[in-house]
Parts: C-alpha cells; sequence; structure tokens
C-alpha cells in the first residue's frame, strides 16, 4: 500500500518539477531577448580642461539636466524602466585625444554620443562611433563632419555654410567699412570659416588688407596688431576663441586701433568678453542660438542656475534637447541599440523642450536651424538679426 501512494506523489512530484523548469526556461528566454538594459549609458565628449573647459563644461552640463530630468520622471523603453547614466571624458579640444578618449566611450557600451565641441575632434573621432553603430551628435559647424558620409554623424545646429554667409553679410552690409583684416586660428573649424566668409566679402567688393593664419593657442598678437594699423584696417573678421579676441582686442587699443568693429563666431561669443571693456564694437554671428531667445529658454536659465550655481556660458540648450531627442528616438525604436537608435534619429520629427525642433536630413544636417549675429550692448549678447537663409 505505501508503494501505491508513493508511485502517484512522485508523478505529481515529477509533473510540477517538470512544469517549474519549463517556466523558469520561459523567463529566462523571455529575459534574453530583451535588448533593453537596466542601465543606458549615454556618452558626453567634450573640453573639460583648458581654455575651452567653460564651453566643454556647459555642454555636459545639459546633458546632464536632461537625463536627471528623464530619470525623475521614470524613463522607460519598451515598457520596462531604466536609469540613464552619464559617461563623459575629457577630449582637450585635441583630434589625437577626441580618438582616443572616443575608443574609451565605444569599449564603456554607451548608446549615444553628445560630443564633440571642436569640429577637427569630431571628425577624427566619427569614424570609431560609426564602426560601433553608435550615433554621434555633434555641435561642431565644420561641414566635413557631415560629409564623411557617415550614417552616424548628426549635427544639432546650423553648419559653417551658412555661418559663413553670415558673416560676409552682415559684415558687408552692416559696417560702414571697405579695409578689412580676416583672420583664423587654424582649425577646421577656424580656418574653413573665415574662408568662407572672406569669400562673401570680396563678392562684396571690401578690400582684405590683412590676412593671417594663428594656431589656436596665440595668445601674442602685438605684431597683427600693428600691423592692422598701418594697413588702416576698419574691420576685423575673425574666427578667434574668445580667449584670444580678448588678447587681441588688448593688442589692438594698445597699438590705438580702437575705432574698429570687430566680428567673431561661435567660440568668440561667450561670457568672457562681457566681462572686459573695450572701445571697438563687438559683433558676433552664432549658429547657438541664446536660450532667452526661445519661448521656453527663461525657464531653462532659471533651472540650469538652479542645478549647477552657474550661468549657460555657451549651447547647453542644445546639448539638453539633444539627449531628449536620444530619449524619444529609443522610445520610437523601443530599444536601447545604437543602431536602432541611429536608424529612428534619422526618421523622427518631434518637439525638444527648449529649441523647439530637431530634425535632420540622410546626411545628419540639422533642418531646422538659423544662424543670428548679435553686438555686446551693456555687457549683453543682444541679438541684431536672425535667418535660415542670409
Amino acid at each position: 500500500m505505501a508503494t501505491l501512494f508513493l508511485r502517484p506523489a512522485l508523478g505529481l512530484a515529477r509533473r510540477h518539477v517538470a512544469l517549474s523548469l519549463l517556466l523558469s526556461l520561459a523567463v529566462v528566454t523571455q529575459l534574453g531577448c530583451s535588448r533593453v538594459p537596466s542601465v543606458v549609458k549615454i556618452g558626453v565628449a567634450q573640453p573639460l580642461s583648458g581654455d575651452l573647459a567653460p564651453l566643454g563644461k556647459d555642454l555636459l552640463n545639459g546633458v546632464q539636466l536632461a537625463v536627471d530630468d528623464l530619470n525623475k520622471s521614470g524613463f522607460t523603453i519598451d515598457g520596462q524602466k531604466v536609469t540613464l547614466e552619464v559617461v563623459a571624458v575629457d577630449d582637450t579640444a585635441n583630434a589625437e585625444k577626441g580618438v582616443l578618449v572616443a575608443q574609451q566611450l565605444v569599449d564603456a557600451k554607451v548608446v549615444a554620443v553628445v560630443g564633440h565641441l571642436n569640429s577637427g575632434v569630431s571628425i577624427a573621432a566619427a569614424p570609431l562611433y560609426a564602426k560601433a553603430n553608435i550615433p554621434q551628435l555633434a555641435i561642431s559647424t565644420n561641414p566635413r563632419y557631415t560629409e564623411l558620409g557617415l550614417p552616424t554623424t548628426f549635427r544639432i545646429v546650423a553648419n559653417d555654410n551658412l555661418q559663413a554667409r553670415a558673416m560676409g553679410r552682415f559684415a558687408a552690409e552692416r559696417f560702414n567699412s571697405t579695409r578689412f583684416a580676416v583672420l583664423d586660428d587654424g582649425t577646421p573649424y577656424g580656418k574653413d570659416l573665415a574662408a568662407g566668409a572672406l569669400k562673401r566679402l570680396q563678392e562684396s567688393k571690401k578690400e582684405i588688407v590683412v590676412q593671417q593664419t594663428f594656431d589656436d593657442k596665440q595668445r601674442d598678437f602685438d605684431a597683427v596688431a600693428r600691423r592692422m594699423k598701418d594697413a588702416k584696417v576698419q574691420a576685423v573678421v575673425t574666427t578667434l576663441s574668445d580667449f584670444q579676441v580678448d588678447a587681441l582686442l588688448k593688442a589692438m587699443q594698445a597699438a590705438g586701433l580702437t575705432d574698429i568693429h570687430v566680428l567673431g563666431g561661435d567660440t568668440l561669443k561667450s561670457p568672457l568678453l562681457l566681462e572686459k571693456s573695450y572701445p571697438m564694437s563687438l559683433y558676433a554671428t552664432s549658429s547657438i542660438l541664446e536660450a532667452r531667445d526661445f519661448p521656453n529658454g527663461s525657464a531653462f536659465l532659471r533651472k540650469y542656475q538652479e542645478r549647477f550655481k552657474a550661468d549657460v556660458t555657451y549651447g547647453a540648450h542644445y546639448s539638453f534637447d539633444a539627449m531628449h531627442q536620444i530619449a524619444a528616438a529609443m522610445r520610437h525604436a523601443n530599444s536601447a541599440d545604437p543602431k536602432k537608435i541611429t536608424e529612428s534619429l534619422h526618421r523622427i520629427d518631434s518637439y525638444v523642450p527648449i529649441t523647439g525642433y530637431m530634425k535632420w536630413d540622410s546626411k545628419g544636417e540639422q533642418t531646422y536651424s538659423a544662424v543670428a549675429a548679435y553686438k555686446v550692448i551693456q555687457k549683453n549678447w543682444v541679438s541684431q538679426v536672425r535667418s535660415s537663409s542670409w
């Protein structure tokens, strides 16, 4: 009797074990099919040390602020809650270092990268991201970045073809000047942008009496200031960075060259030159429009100040929006797979919180973009004109 009792119990137990194994295998299979990890890493590659560190840290802060918001909102991908994590690296505004830190981000298995600031660095690092199918959202403006023909390159602002036209046209039409100096910093960004502006000035029959290329670390401009004085320069168009223009203006003032217009590009338009007092009229064109120029900009500026105890110095609102667009692409793709995110970024046309919309063409150029011209008035960059055509 005992044996007869145990046999059905043993059979039942075996069926329970078999059923448990099947359920366990089903769970494991489902987990194995899920391509959404619990932590999704976002790379940020910017100059976080050196002369351009204020700009790089500003862009990093924009991404971090967006990640904070998304994590607080309970961000999900394909119905699964995930935690977004920022992995930041310092490219030191150097192309060789940029390649090294790009590989670090690839090895860290980030799913997207917001980087780099400098065009030369973005161009050098782009093939590494492309090989790993990682989308790269750069604020770099040199057209060669997207002309690489890589599916992973995305530009979040207007390129220098538009900005060069803006610089040349604004200087030609707004300045009552005929004798120009054109100075650049020798980088892919600065040299090509200056060449484009120079071409537009020449088309407007302006005389280029001084033209010179420096390196991007140059701080001694005494010789060129004297040369401009001798050449009776009436206006300067330059792609030097803010700290270099600061040194240039000091040299010009010392040479007695004060009644003059100075027009720069994106890397000139920073708070550094607002802290100074120079007799020259100071202007800048930029594809990085001021946050306050957008309807939601003022609220963003307050939020940024509260979070970082500092003011926006460059383009944090653009990197903030870029991160939100990466998040939208992950939602759209129902995936954290970099290749699917890249494909989704090419398709989506969605609203972003501050600048309005971000959409890319097949090359990765920004569809919704504009360049504005600003003038320093009472220690503020005040918009003079804004256009998407120039």
